[in-house]
Protein backbone atom coordinates (compact mmCIF):
# COMPACT_ATOMS: atom_id res chain seq x y z
CA UNK A 1 0.00 0.00 0.00
CA UNK A 2 1.15 3.56 -1.04
CA UNK A 3 0.81 6.13 2.19
CA UNK A 4 -0.71 9.35 0.60
CA UNK A 5 1.43 12.33 1.58
CA UNK A 6 -0.56 15.12 3.90
CA UNK A 7 -0.48 18.60 2.31
CA UNK A 8 0.85 21.02 5.35
CA UNK A 9 -1.77 22.92 7.54
CA UNK A 10 -1.60 25.73 9.68
CA UNK A 11 1.53 27.59 10.76
CA UNK A 12 3.52 25.11 8.30
CA UNK A 13 1.21 25.96 5.44
CA UNK A 14 1.67 29.56 5.85
CA UNK A 15 5.53 29.26 6.21
CA UNK A 16 5.58 27.33 2.63
CA UNK A 17 3.48 29.99 1.08
CA UNK A 18 5.74 32.82 2.56
CA UNK A 19 8.69 31.28 -0.46
CA UNK A 20 5.82 30.40 -2.78
CA UNK A 21 4.44 34.04 -3.04
CA UNK A 22 7.71 34.72 -5.00
CA UNK A 23 7.10 32.15 -7.38
CA UNK A 24 3.41 31.60 -7.61
CA UNK A 25 1.96 34.40 -6.20
CA UNK A 26 -1.80 34.03 -7.38
CA UNK A 27 -1.91 30.92 -4.86
CA UNK A 28 -0.76 32.31 -1.92
CA UNK A 29 -2.96 35.97 -2.11
CA UNK A 30 -6.12 33.21 -3.04
CA UNK A 31 -5.75 31.80 -0.07
CA UNK A 32 -5.87 34.78 1.99
CA UNK A 33 -9.27 35.36 0.64
CA UNK A 34 -10.19 33.30 3.61
CA UNK A 35 -10.66 35.92 6.83
CA UNK A 36 -11.99 34.27 9.15
CA UNK A 37 -10.24 34.10 12.80
CA UNK A 38 -8.90 30.53 12.52
CA UNK A 39 -7.06 31.24 9.35
CA UNK A 40 -5.99 34.30 10.36
CA UNK A 41 -4.32 33.02 13.34
CA UNK A 42 -2.51 30.65 11.47
CA UNK A 43 -1.03 32.97 9.35
CA UNK A 44 -0.10 36.05 11.51
CA UNK A 45 3.24 34.89 12.89
CA UNK A 46 4.40 34.45 9.59
CA UNK A 47 3.22 37.84 8.29
CA UNK A 48 4.70 39.47 11.57
CA UNK A 49 7.92 37.05 11.06
CA UNK A 50 7.87 39.27 6.76
CA UNK A 51 6.98 42.15 8.31
CA UNK A 52 9.97 42.44 10.57
CA UNK A 53 12.32 41.11 8.21
CA UNK A 54 11.03 43.74 5.31
CA UNK A 55 11.51 46.43 8.39
CA UNK A 56 15.37 45.77 8.97
CA UNK A 57 15.91 45.65 4.86
CA UNK A 58 14.12 49.09 4.74
CA UNK A 59 15.52 50.52 7.49
CA UNK A 60 19.12 49.55 5.89
CA UNK A 61 18.03 51.91 3.41
CA UNK A 62 17.25 54.78 5.11
CA UNK A 63 20.21 57.53 5.57
CA UNK A 64 20.72 56.74 9.11
CA UNK A 65 22.75 53.55 8.57
CA UNK A 66 25.29 55.83 6.13
CA UNK A 67 26.16 57.53 9.59
CA UNK A 68 26.28 54.24 12.12
CA UNK A 69 29.97 53.85 12.42
CA UNK A 70 30.85 57.91 12.03
CA UNK A 71 31.30 57.46 16.43
CA UNK A 72 34.28 54.75 16.56
CA UNK A 73 32.70 53.59 19.56
CA UNK A 74 30.33 51.62 17.63
CA UNK A 75 31.00 48.18 16.08
CA UNK A 76 28.98 45.76 14.60
CA UNK A 77 27.61 44.38 17.57
CA UNK A 78 25.58 48.18 17.82
CA UNK A 79 25.24 47.94 14.33
CA UNK A 80 23.58 44.56 14.46
CA UNK A 81 21.45 44.89 17.20
CA UNK A 82 19.91 48.59 15.85
CA UNK A 83 18.76 46.92 12.27
CA UNK A 84 17.35 44.53 14.21
CA UNK A 85 15.29 46.64 16.69
CA UNK A 86 14.68 49.50 14.75
CA UNK A 87 14.00 47.82 11.58
CA UNK A 88 11.40 45.47 13.39
CA UNK A 89 9.72 49.19 15.18
CA UNK A 90 9.84 50.44 11.66
CA UNK A 91 8.32 47.16 9.65
CA UNK A 92 5.62 47.64 12.27
CA UNK A 93 5.15 51.01 12.22
CA UNK A 94 4.33 51.11 8.65
CA UNK A 95 2.70 47.66 8.87
CA UNK A 96 0.00 49.62 10.90
CA UNK A 97 0.03 52.46 9.49
CA UNK A 98 0.43 52.11 6.19
CA UNK A 99 -2.14 48.61 6.64
CA UNK A 100 -4.79 50.95 7.25
CA UNK A 101 -3.85 53.52 4.62
CA UNK A 102 -4.15 50.73 2.08
CA UNK A 103 -7.77 49.07 3.53
CA UNK A 104 -9.18 52.98 3.61
CA UNK A 105 -8.20 53.42 -0.20
CA UNK A 106 -9.21 50.14 -1.14
CA UNK A 107 -12.37 50.74 0.71
CA UNK A 108 -13.18 53.82 -1.73
CA UNK A 109 -13.18 51.46 -4.60
CA UNK A 110 -15.45 49.39 -3.34
CA UNK A 111 -13.42 46.53 -1.05
CA UNK A 112 -15.35 45.44 1.68
CA UNK A 113 -12.50 42.82 3.15
CA UNK A 114 -11.04 43.72 6.42
CA UNK A 115 -8.27 45.95 7.95
CA UNK A 116 -6.86 42.53 9.18
CA UNK A 117 -6.88 41.12 5.76
CA UNK A 118 -5.32 44.54 4.21
CA UNK A 119 -2.63 44.19 6.65
CA UNK A 120 -2.06 39.92 5.44
CA UNK A 121 -2.00 41.69 1.69
CA UNK A 122 0.80 44.13 2.58
CA UNK A 123 3.07 41.86 4.47
CA UNK A 124 3.02 38.98 1.77
CA UNK A 125 3.37 41.51 -0.56
CA UNK A 126 6.62 42.40 1.73
CA UNK A 127 9.05 39.32 1.03
CA UNK A 128 10.85 41.13 -1.43
CA UNK A 129 12.10 43.31 0.82
CA UNK A 130 12.45 40.19 3.28
CA UNK A 131 14.31 38.58 0.35
CA UNK A 132 16.52 42.08 0.26
CA UNK A 133 17.70 41.41 3.53
CA UNK A 134 18.98 37.56 2.75
CA UNK A 135 20.93 37.91 -0.67
CA UNK A 136 21.40 42.00 -1.46
CA UNK A 137 22.40 43.57 2.50
CA UNK A 138 25.21 40.62 2.32
CA UNK A 139 26.70 41.18 -1.06
CA UNK A 140 26.65 45.08 -0.06
CA UNK A 141 28.56 44.45 3.17
CA UNK A 142 30.82 41.72 1.79
CA UNK A 143 32.29 44.71 -0.98
CA UNK A 144 32.21 48.02 1.50
CA UNK A 145 32.40 46.14 4.93
CA UNK A 146 32.19 49.23 7.32
CA UNK A 147 32.23 51.88 4.64
CA UNK A 148 28.32 51.26 4.35
CA UNK A 149 27.58 52.79 7.54
CA UNK A 150 29.99 55.57 7.42
CA UNK A 151 29.42 59.22 5.91
CA UNK A 152 31.57 59.81 2.63
CA UNK A 153 32.62 56.18 1.61
CA UNK A 154 33.51 54.69 -1.78
CA UNK A 155 30.12 53.09 -1.79
CA UNK A 156 28.13 56.65 -2.44
CA UNK A 157 30.07 56.55 -5.39
CA UNK A 158 30.33 55.31 -9.01
CA UNK A 159 28.92 51.48 -9.14
CA UNK A 160 28.29 52.28 -4.82
CA UNK A 161 25.33 54.44 -6.26
CA UNK A 162 24.35 51.83 -8.95
CA UNK A 163 24.70 49.37 -6.05
CA UNK A 164 22.40 51.11 -3.92
CA UNK A 165 19.46 51.68 -6.05
CA UNK A 166 19.27 47.94 -6.78
CA UNK A 167 17.00 48.08 -4.03
CA UNK A 168 14.69 49.52 -5.37
CA UNK A 169 14.11 46.82 -7.40
CA UNK A 170 13.08 44.53 -4.69
CA UNK A 171 10.62 47.66 -3.18
CA UNK A 172 9.04 47.58 -6.81
CA UNK A 173 8.84 43.61 -7.03
CA UNK A 174 6.90 44.03 -3.67
CA UNK A 175 4.58 46.61 -5.38
CA UNK A 176 4.11 44.22 -8.33
CA UNK A 177 3.03 41.50 -6.19
CA UNK A 178 0.66 43.88 -3.69
CA UNK A 179 -1.34 44.78 -7.07
CA UNK A 180 -1.61 41.20 -8.01
CA UNK A 181 -2.46 40.80 -4.45
CA UNK A 182 -5.16 43.08 -4.61
CA UNK A 183 -6.68 41.45 -7.77
CA UNK A 184 -6.95 38.03 -6.50
CA UNK A 185 -8.28 38.43 -2.81
CA UNK A 186 -10.92 41.33 -4.62
CA UNK A 187 -11.08 39.36 -7.58
CA UNK A 188 -11.03 42.82 -9.21
CA UNK A 189 -9.29 44.09 -13.10
CA UNK A 190 -6.01 45.20 -13.23
CA UNK A 191 -6.68 48.68 -13.94
CA UNK A 192 -9.14 48.88 -10.22
CA UNK A 193 -6.05 46.90 -8.96
CA UNK A 194 -3.26 49.30 -9.55
CA UNK A 195 -5.41 51.64 -9.24
CA UNK A 196 -5.83 50.64 -5.74
CA UNK A 197 -2.17 50.34 -4.97
CA UNK A 198 -1.54 53.84 -6.29
CA UNK A 199 -4.31 55.83 -4.39
CA UNK A 200 -2.90 54.27 -1.10
CA UNK A 201 0.81 54.55 -2.41
CA UNK A 202 -0.14 58.43 -3.34
CA UNK A 203 -1.62 58.69 0.39
CA UNK A 204 1.59 57.25 2.16
CA UNK A 205 4.06 59.15 0.04
CA UNK A 206 1.98 62.26 0.87
CA UNK A 207 2.06 61.75 4.23
CA UNK A 208 5.55 60.93 4.88
CA UNK A 209 6.47 63.98 3.09
CA UNK A 210 4.83 65.99 5.21
CA UNK A 211 6.22 64.62 8.40
CA UNK A 212 9.41 64.91 6.25
CA UNK A 213 8.60 68.89 6.18
CA UNK A 214 7.31 68.96 9.85
CA UNK A 215 10.56 67.33 10.84
CA UNK A 216 12.96 69.30 8.61
CA UNK A 217 11.36 73.00 10.19
CA UNK A 218 10.30 71.56 13.68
Amino acid sequence: MVARAEAPSGDKAWFLRALLVLQSPGSVFAALRDDSDDAAEHRQDVAGALVWLAGIGGVLATSVTGTLMDDPARDWLVVALWAFLAGGLYGFALYYAVGKIFHVALRRLGSRGSYRRARHVLAFAATPVALALLVYWPVRIAVYGGDLFRTGGPDGRGVGVVLAWVFYAFVLWALALLVIGVRTVHGWTWGRSFAGVAFGSAIAAGLALAVSVLYAFG
